[in-house]
């Protein structure tokens, strides 16, 4: 039984490291995120909602300004 726990706490430390691998190279790289939600009664359509987001480092929008 503790052989067991021992390899389930390797799977999830390795789990833990690649989740922060991809946080890190979404970050570095950036990824945009697109939706559509539509709302409607009886076939008639009362809401339409678009949504977009870009998911990435503040220095990727936004460089720094060079020092003179």
């Amino acid at each position: 039984m503790r052989r067991r726990e021992e390899q389930g706490m390797e799977i999830l430390e390795g789990a833990d490291q690649s989740l922060l691998e991809v946080i890190d190279h979404v970050l570095n790289k950036g990824v945009v995120v697109s939706g559509e939600v539509m709302l409607g009664v009886a076939g008639v359509d009362l809401v339409y909602l678009r949504l977009s987001a870009l998911l990435c480092a503040s220095d990727r929008v936004q460089p720094r300004a060079r020092k003179k």
